[in-house]
């Protein structure tokens, strides 16, 4: 079974939900504290509406009785006072020194307070709160009585507690509700993780067929499968590169070891002349130099790939001077083959580069040109500036190249005729060193190329102002 995936100690899983009931802790505490202060903030702002409606209403019903104001008793006073006990209110007149005139309601549970102006106060008396509204009334004897309406503010309270309550009690619920469902969310998303994980660890270096072939919706886990794919597709091409290399060179090792060896045999099996022995030894010299040729070859290749020009052995390279030197350095072995070597190289041609490395280069472009054209044949060369690059071609007229040997030409140890390239003495190297040097100098290398037709190797490079 898949183990879930882990982060550090803890799986993701649990880190999601534990993140996803955090955040909407943190949430709810905020809205919940949010609404718990409006709630308050509007039940009071409610009751000091009431309270100063109500003191109001009671000014207009004032009259003067004994020297103090009191209130009118009338059936239509009568009416309000009761609509007023039923809501639980208390009324009061009282004088500066706290004595009480006239009052109805529940005044008497409220302590005497003189205030210093007119305004709201939070009073408490024998556990029990008032909201009181005062409010300056003048006196027939010229001094100052106060008006007090008061509400009992338990009913704010217990609201303000039933809230509290209910958001203490629901938050257990609603964070297991939220876990359960996180978790829920969680194991549906990172399902197909898991199965992703499941097919790559099925893959190793002697299986790389397997592919996660993901069908889900194109988001994050869709477009990290088609990734790693990609990524396999690539790691397998790699493999078997590598391995056809090690085969290869395996093999064009073997073949001169294995000349060798039999002609130390057939030499040693009886007496010989000195003649016999004198060729003996010059065909082991050219099998010793064809094994010298192989390996300096793919220690060069070797070296191309796994470490990049530094920057230390680039300069400006002047290729007008470059590749005529070496045209005139090939025209010898032209002659020897009646082979007409002509160039076309335009002036002030310059890049960036290793000049022995493009030496190589060419040199390997112009060889393979001459080893592969018959007696008679032409190979040309041309360079010259296009469009910001500098393009180099070498043509020849030998008998070309099928289609399908194309896309492999490029390949390390590929030969297109094997008895042919045994004749010339080659390793299927040569290419494979261009195109690597080509590559590591920013440039590009194509060939084209038809039966009886001949073959073009186009070089394009980056031109140095």
């Amino acid at each position: 079974m898949i183990k879930s995936l882990h982060f550090g100690k803890r799986t993701i899983r649990i880190q999601l939900t534990a993140w996803y009931i955090l955040l909407l802790a943190i949430t709810l505490i905020l809205f919940s504290s949010y609404l718990y202060v409006v709630l308050e903030h509007s039940l009071l702002r409610q009751l000091n509406t009431t309270l100063q409606v109500t003191a109001t209403q009671t000014l207009t019903n004032l009259i003067n009785k004994d020297g103090h104001p009191a209130f009118h008793t009338t059936p239509e006073s009568q009416e309000m006072t009761e609509q007023f006990l039923q809501a639980g209110i208390a009324v009061r007149l009282i004088d500066q020194k706290g004595h009480i005139w006239d009052g109805f309601g529940s005044y008497s549970a409220i302590p005497i307070l003189i205030p210093n102006k007119n305004g709201y106060l939070d009073l408490s008396f024998q556990n029990k709160n008032w909201r009181v509204y005062s409010q300056k009334i003048p006196t027939s004897e010229g001094y100052t009585g106060w008006l007090q309406v008061a509400e009992s503010l338990e009913p704010v309270y217990e609201a303000s507690k039933h809230l509290f309550n209910l958001m203490v009690l629901g938050f257990p619920l609603i964070l297991l509700t939220a876990g359960l469902g996180g978790w829920f969310l969680a194991n549906r998303a990172l399902n197909p993780i898991n199965e992703i994980i499941s097919k790559t660890q099925a893959i190793s270096a002697n299986n790389f067929t397997q592919r996660i072939n993901y069908n889900g919706p194109p988001d994050e886990v869709g477009r990290l499968a088609k990734t790693i794919d990609q990524m396999l597709d690539r790691l397998q091409f790699a493999f078997e590169h590598e391995r056809r290399f090690t085969a290869d060179a395996a093999h064009e090792l073997r073949t001169p070891l294995t000349v060798i060896k039999g002609r130390i045999g057939v030499t040693l099996s009886r007496l010989r002349s000195p003649k016999e022995y004198e060729n003996t030894l010059q065909d082991l010299e050219r099998e010793a130099d064809r094994l010298i040729r192989l390996t300096n070859g793919l220690l060069f290749l070797v070296r191309l790939e796994l470490r990049p020009i530094h920057s230390s052995f680039l300069q400006p390279v002047d290729l007008t001077n470059l590749l005529g030197a070496l045209i005139e350095q090939m025209q010898p072995l032209a002659a020897s083959k009646n082979i007409d070597l002509t160039e076309k190289i335009a002036e002030d041609l310059w890049v960036i580069g290793n000049p022995d490395y493009l030496t190589n280069l060419f040199l390997n472009l112009l060889d393979n040109a001459l080893k592969y054209t018959p007696e008679g044949g032409q190979v040309f060369l041309e360079a010259q500036k296009k469009h910001q690059q500098i393009k180099i071609t070498v043509k020849d007229t030998g008998l070309g190249i099928e289609a399908k040997h194309l896309p492999y030409l490029f390949d390390r140890f590929y030969r297109v005729e094997e008895a042919r390239s045994r004749q010339t003495g080659g390793a299927g190297l040569g290419l494979a060193i261009a195109q690597e040097i080509s590559r590591l100098h920013g440039g590009t290398l194509t060939v084209n190329s038809k039966i009886n037709q001949g073959t073009k190797f186009s070089l394009f490079l980056p031109i140095h102002s």
